[in-house]
């Protein structure tokens, strides 16, 4: 701030200015018109107007220094908007950014730019690539566009992303064990324990090809797919994915995947935990070799005869954890006040069992609590089946193991034994009936021998794996995926993996106190209005949330206006 003197005619002008860079530019602005030093005098009282103003302006100073000088933003009524001019800019990338320059993204991004010495911005386009995808996913051509609404602005074309995700797709093994490494010295990892599971994305294509494979979908598509699978830590953060054809069966993928792990990133004792559908044969005995353990659901519909027995026999052997005492449980069935009294319980029994040559240890969980959520799961899609009899349907035929089609039976004889003229459908008591001697029952396999509390802790997790998947495809919008090319598909994957990183990590920072739903809605309404290049007025709710994001991030903008200079200072300590 700095007094400024406009002589006129017949008097002087005084008035309070200050400097403004506006595109690159050097402009003043009047900050306060104080007119003649008549006017001036009125101000001052007994004190001479120019000593009194001068201490005026070094009082602003000071106020400025010290950030608590309140801005006036003058508007006028008359003047109309500049055409074409942005004014609104969200900040909610901010949070994300000071992660990925944590784990060090972007000298991973150098690296890779010295490797191959092409011109454009690597770190600029992979961030923006990985902030879009969480707060505004989109078409990679969209995200250029919508990347511009950040406060930092793109500085890339779209010619620039297609060369990119090709390199990205090329160094994607190494981003993965680089960031890895990076991340160990950001925070402590659980990579003692494992999970794995496997997941597939559609494409709205007719016409498969190499990569893009007609094969069973997770949901039911009848468009090509491609598979994913993915490798989480004990603590819910993301470890390692690999992508393969939609058409290949998902069991021998975790072998290739799980080897990387060991190579790339020096760690070779571990325990795996995985659902049913993973857990062949050659992945339990690959995990029974070299201080390598795993931990795997099993289904008990497949056990040979005399274990599925001893599994389904609720009458002798069961206990419950810290307790020497067994139990007798069959009246859990369907004794009302004893399912209330041991609602939350989980009671168990188990077996060491030797098959195809590997020794290990089955263990048989019963819970109050899980069986009559199957009741009530089972219950509805009897209903459903019954609504479906009612309208006589001509096609019967299903796929879908869950589907409620299953409990309905086809007559298609008389009682004499004759043909009938047409097909009659009731409810398959036995079916349902056979179902239900499995209900609140749940197996485990595993060759660890450690304590069954610790064993069923560690399979309970898995559900932090499914919901990565289900965050990837709803909230991040994986897919349908859009790209026809291997390597741009494999380096969507790759951007979408790095996405899911960051906010899980920014999730942890958050406490895990809020849902994702809330969080990258906070993100996307942390937005601001740029104040006639002044500064920026914030437009979002301040919120439990946002306070929080501020105190975990260091920095914070929950105030009228952010003046650019503090804005700036904002934008280096986010990449620290």
């Amino acid at each position: 701030m700095r007094i400024r003197k406009t002589h006129t005619k017949n008097t002087i002008q005084y008035a309070i200015i200050y400097d403004l860079n506006i595109n690159g530019k050097r402009t003043t602005k009047v900050y306060e018109n104080f007119g003649t030093l008549d006017k001036i005098k009125l101000r001052s009282k007994d004190e001479e107007p120019l000593v009194w103003l001068k201490k005026y302006v070094d009082d602003l100073n000071n106020k400025i220094k010290n950030e608590i000088l309140p801005i006036i933003l003058k508007k006028s009524p008359t003047k109309r908007l500049d055409k074409d001019k942005q004014v609104l800019f969200n900040g909610g990338y901010l949070f994300l950014q000071k992660i990925y320059y944590d784990l060090k993204l972007n000298t991973i991004c150098d690296s890779i730019s010295n490797k191959y010495q092409f011109k454009y911005d690597l770190n600029d386009i992979l961030s923006k690539l990985i902030y879009s995808r969480i707060i505004y996913p989109s078409s990679k051509l969209k995200t250029l566009e919508l990347s511009k609404n950040f406060l930092e602005q793109p500085n890339f074309e779209y010619q620039h992303i297609l060369r990119a995700l090709e390199v990205i797709s090329k160094e994607s093994d190494f981003i993965q064990s680089e960031l890895y490494k990076n991340s160990l010295k950001y925070s402590e990892r659980n990579h003692k324990i494992l999970f794995y599971d496997c997941t597939n994305y559609y494409f709205e294509i007719e016409q498969d090809d190499d990569f893009r494979k007609y094969g069973k979908s997770k949901e039911h598509r009848s468009n090509p797919i491609v598979g994913m699978g993915l490798f989480m830590d004990g603590d819910g953060i993301p470890l390692a994915f690999d992508t393969f054809p939609g058409n290949k069966n998902e069991q021998p993928t975790l072998k290739p995947l799980e080897e990387k792990i060991i190579n790339d990133f020096n760690n070779p004792e571990f325990v795996v935990c995985t659902d049913a559908g993973l857990a062949s044969t050659a992945n339990r005995k690959f995990n029974n070799i070299s201080n390598r353990k795993f931990v795997t659901t099993q289904s008990l519909k497949k056990l040979k005869g005399f274990i599925k027995d001893w599994a389904l026999d609720l009458s002798k052997g069961w206990h419950l954890d810290n307790s020497n005492k067994t139990y007798n449980i069959s009246k859990l069935r369907d004794d009302e006040d004893l399912i209330k009294k041991y609602y939350d319980k989980i009671f168990y029994k188990e077996r060491w069992i030797k098959e195809d040559g590997i020794e290990q240890r089955l263990i048989v969980t019963f819970s109050p609590k899980y069986q009559e959520y199957q009741k009530s799961i089972r219950q509805t899609q009897i209903n459903r089946a019954l609504s479906i009899i009612e309208k006589n349907p001509k096609k019967m035929k299903s796929n879908n193991e869950n589907d409620p089609k299953r409990f309905i039976e086809t007559i298609s004889t008389t009682e004499n034994g004759e043909t009938a003229s047409e097909n009659h459908y009731s409810l398959d008591t036995d079916k349902i009936n056979e179902e239900a001697k499995y209900d609140g029952l749940y197996g485990v396999c595993t060759n660890l021998e450690d304590e069954i509390s610790e064993i069923i802790r560690i399979n309970k997790r898995r559900w932090e794996i499914e919901e990565s998947f289900r965050i990837m495809k709803s909230e991040f919008n994986a897919r349908p995926v859009y790209l026809s090319r291997e390597d741009r598909i494999k380096a969507h994957f790759t951007t979408c993996f790095l996405a899911l990183i960051i906010y899980r990590y920014l999730e942890k920072k958050l406490d895990e106190q809020y849902t994702v739903s809330q969080i990258i809605e906070t993100l996307r309404e942390y937005n601001f209005r740029n104040e006639n290049n002044i500064g920026y007025s914030p437009l979002y709710k301040r919120t439990e949330i946002v306070d929080l994001l501020h105190k975990k991030n260091g920095f914070d903008t929950a105030y009228e206006i952010v003046e650019n200079k503090k804005m700036k200072k904002i934008f280096q300590l986010t990449k620290k």
